[in-house]
């Protein structure tokens, strides 16, 4: 699915707003009342919908195949509304064990074989599902959305996709699994650290401290918290694009050209 001039200003616009959600508190001054991100979680959440919303419609209005006839129709929403649906029933299958959550290969799968602007709002989508799905609503769901929304957008960036195709598509894409889980966890700990970790220990957030002794304690921080998770996360992630990503590729890629989204 074509990214146009519309979905690249839509997806920068709410990007720009995500990196400064998950980033502030590091800009914050030492004075200031800070009180982590549940408090700010509300507005990104107001913020992110229409955003979201106005991917979608950039998607809808610049996807045009070469012969000027509509691309994507009612079909593709419809698409979109299976796999969210299928991404937000495969993550309760880890229940967060060690890390382990399915989701992940199948949104790096459908980033690649959709394309970046669909699969940033797949990404969003299919992690707001699972949350009403598990019951895990809170401060920390918007976040979630964009992270997850940020591995899709980096799947369907991938360089190759016209051509590169077997063995060699799904390496570059199990290796592309294991760094976006990875950066998954590492995003979603900028989130939580500024509230999480915010006690007098030598890897706690230090409102007003210069840049470069903040992220030496957020670097500290992760290695001791969440890499045990994730990576589990980021090998069950290639473990699966290798073994199945194949032929969830070609039935993915055969739905778009049935559906004539190209």
């Amino acid at each position: 699915m074509p990214l146009g001039r519309r979905s690249v200003v839509a997806l920068g616009l709410v990007s720009a707003v995500g990196v400064a959600a998950f980033g502030w508190p590091l800009l914050a001054s030492r004075d200031s009342d800070l009180v982590g991100h549940s408090a700010d979680a509300p507005w990104l959440f107001a913020l992110l919908l229409p955003l979201l919303l106005a991917v979608l419609v950039a998607q809808l209005s610049e996807g045009r195949n070469a012969a000027g006839a509509p691309g994507l129709d009612a079909k593709a929403v419809a698409m979109l509304g299976v796999l969210a649906a299928a991404g937000a029933a495969l993550r309760p299958l880890g229940a967060g064990t060690a890390g382990l959550e399915p989701m992940f290969f199948l949104m790096v799968l459908s980033g690649r074989a959709l394309g970046p602007g669909f699969g940033f709002v797949l990404g969003a989508l299919s992690m707001f599902a699972s949350g009403l799905l598990t019951g895990g609503v809170g401060p920390w769901l918007p976040f979630q959305m964009l992270a997850m929304g940020w591995v899709c957008l980096g799947a369907g960036l991938l360089p190759g996709a016209a051509r590169l195709r077997g063995r060699a598509e799904l390496l570059l894409l199990a290796g592309y699994g294991v760094v976006s889980a990875v950066g998954y966890g590492v995003v979603m700990n900028l989130q939580g650290w500024p509230y999480i970790g915010g006690l007098s220990t030598s890897i706690s957030f230090v409102p007003g401290d210069p840049l470069p002794a903040n992220l030496a304690r957020f670097a500290l921080y992760c290695l001791t918290t969440s890499l045990g998770w994730d990576l589990p996360r980021a090998a069950l992630t290639a473990v699966l694009c290798l073994t199945v990503g194949g032929p969830l590729l070609r039935t993915l890629r055969r739905a778009t050209r049935r559906a004539a989204f190209q």
